[in-house]
């Protein structure tokens, strides 16, 4: 069955410089905040939206670079920084309480960003591999797995932007980032949402510092509930630096979930669901 966050309509609101953000909301509750990955949108978090929105005031939006918005690139310096700011932004608009956030790969990333910029705002995170990259080697083997990564991954595909070849960039990334093989990220309407929004996946491959590492001692001093999720065949370097990130969480909750790559929440829905909706009654 078809979600119905796919008939609600979109609104626009925007955050300083006059960047725009395309939202849909639904639900009655605590908020809760649906954050996207590097080449997601507002409607990747379709496979949650009815079970969510029982419980919880839903928002998931689209991040800066993503359809449809129609921000443009500017500067090589873009971040999670950037993200974060822009996420704290929305918080203030969209939140009359401390939010819950639902983050899953760059969003995770900037999910945890904008909880260490402004705790206040955040009641609880749940967390799906954030691509802290630098924090990979600190754990065995994870040096190794983030140069690979740098390699066969992100160069390759930074070349392609360069060259005006998007479609050969997002293949790299989609197959690089999520695996071959099974998943939701090989299907027909995964790659057509990833390349629609392959101008989220330039603004981080041109920029010069795109996976800055965290404060870790802000880390170590948040007290938030956190529950932080892996893919059980996730790729070697989620896996290094889910582990690293760990160690700077000890008050989270870490649970690999069964069936699933870098895109728990859609190659697992079920499972992610039920995983999430039983942590925040907890909170």
């Amino acid at each position: 069955m078809q979600s119905t966050l796919l008939d609600l309509p979109l609104h626009r609101t925007t955050v300083p410089r006059n960047t725009e953000i395309h939202f849909a909301q639904g639900g009655q509750g605590a908020p809760l905040v649906f954050v996207h990955g590097g080449m997601g949108d507002w409607s990747s978090w379709a496979p949650q939206w009815d079970a969510f929105t029982q419980h919880f005031r839903c928002t998931t939006y689209s991040r800066r670079y993503s359809s449809p918005n129609r921000n443009p690139l500017q500067g090589t310096t873009h971040s999670v920084l950037a993200e974060a700011q822009d996420l704290v932004q929305l918080l203030d608009q969209w939140c009359d309480r401390p939010a819950i956030l639902v983050g899953t790969s760059y969003g995770a990333y900037t999910a945890l960003q904008a909880a260490l910029t402004a705790p206040l705002r955040v009641r609880a995170l749940a967390i799906t591999e954030p691509p802290v990259l630098p924090f990979a080697d600190e754990v065995p083997g994870g040096q190794a797995a983030r140069l690979q990564f740098q390699r066969e991954v992100l160069d390759p595909a930074t070349e392609a932007y360069q060259q005006g070849d998007p479609e050969q960039a997002v293949r790299v990334l989609t197959d690089g980032i999520n695996g071959l093989g099974l998943g939701e990220a090989g299907t027909p309407e995964g790659r057509a949402r990833r390349l629609r929004n392959a101008q989220a996946m330039q603004a981080l491959c041109l920029s010069s510092d795109a996976y800055p590492a965290l404060d870790r001692d802000a880390l170590q001093a948040l007290r938030l509930p956190i529950l932080l999720t892996h893919g059980d065949r996730t790729q070697a370097i989620h896996r290094a630096t889910t582990q690293a990130l760990s160690r700077y969480l000890p008050q989270a909750r870490v649970v690999q979930v069964a069936d699933s790559g870098h895109g728990v929440h859609r190659d697992n829905p079920q499972a992610f669901n039920t995983l999430v909706l039983n942590f925040l009654r907890t909170v």
